[in-house]
């Protein structure tokens, strides 16, 4: 975290303890690796109802999915994210939406291989697609360009000196001819539930460090409208250039398995899908 976004934060920290009745302790800043964002993050301790300390992760500011959807998937008890404990959509007078989050103290499970590792994600997967379909979809999908993306990818290859370089123009060249019926295909199966959109180790936790113990998914900022083989193949490409880890579980086939597991339809065809 840079000076002026720690300075920031801090700033702001006795507007969010008088948010909370004053049940957060101190707080320590951190920044993980993978992190992507801008938003603090810091540990600290929350005081329950039951008048209990817990360890806590404190966020902001976050962005409006992710506080809409850790706030709805709070009914269970021990839900497929982080348990909130607290949020909000502004502190001090500034439009800066927050959450107060438990703190997982296993994970993630990207930092240590084991090849049970995708079969957890792709359950912690069909939890949580199980877990947004109470809810409809009422945002419109991201519809990619892809004649657009082809046509630059061309462009990269011609302007750039890339390995093998020749392979990659014919499968280009064969790509476009069939983008149309491709696009066609995919388009047939209109997204009609809600993924996770940032599905991979780095954002898969535990509440215990357990072999099997559910894994709880976190980052909830990419959340949209899509279909879950995208989640699938997302969770997939991260292992593309690890294909000995790919030899114990295929990612699209475990999530598959585990969304029958867990009631959901599966497509009859989701292997060319997944293709595609």
């Amino acid at each position: 975290m840079s000076a002026s976004a720690r300075q920031l934060a801090e700033g702001l920290v006795p507007a969010v303890r008088s948010a909370c009745e004053d049940r957060l302790g101190e707080i320590t800043w951190f920044r993980t690796d993978w992190q992507r964002g801008g938003a603090a993050t810091g540990e600290s301790t929350f005081r329950t109802d039951h008048d209990t300390d817990v360890p806590v992760v404190i966020k902001y500011p976050v962005g409006e999915k992710e506080l809409r959807w850790t706030r709805r998937l709070q009914a269970d008890d021990a839900p497929v994210i982080p348990r909130l404990y607290a949020s909000g959509t502004e502190i001090g007078g500034y439009d800066f939406a927050w959450l107060i989050i438990e703190h997982l103290p296993a994970g993630p499970l990207g930092m240590h291989w084991d090849d049970a590792n995708v079969e957890r994600v792709a359950d912690a997967a069909a939890r949580f697609h199980k877990a947004t379909s109470a809810y409809p979809v009422d945002r419109v999908p991201v519809r990619e360009d892809w004649s657009t993306l082809a046509k630059r990818g061309s462009e990269v290859l011609r302007q750039n000196d890339v390995p093998d370089k020749s392979l990659w123009k014919e499968a280009m060249k064969r790509f476009r001819k069939h983008l149309h019926t491709l696009a066609d295909a995919w388009h047939e199966h209109e997204p009609d539930q809600w993924i996770h959109g940032d599905l991979h180790l780095a954002n898969a936790m535990c509440r215990d460090d357990r072999d099997d113990a559910d894994v709880v998914l976190i980052d909830l900022a990419e959340v949209r409208a899509g279909h879950w083989i995208e989640d699938a193949v997302y969770l997939e490409r991260q292992l593309w250039a690890r294909p000995e880890r790919l030899k114990a579980t295929r990612p699209v086939k475990a999530i598959a398995n585990a969304r029958k597991h867990h009631g959901l339809t599966v497509d009859a065809e989701y292997t060319r899908l997944a293709m595609i």
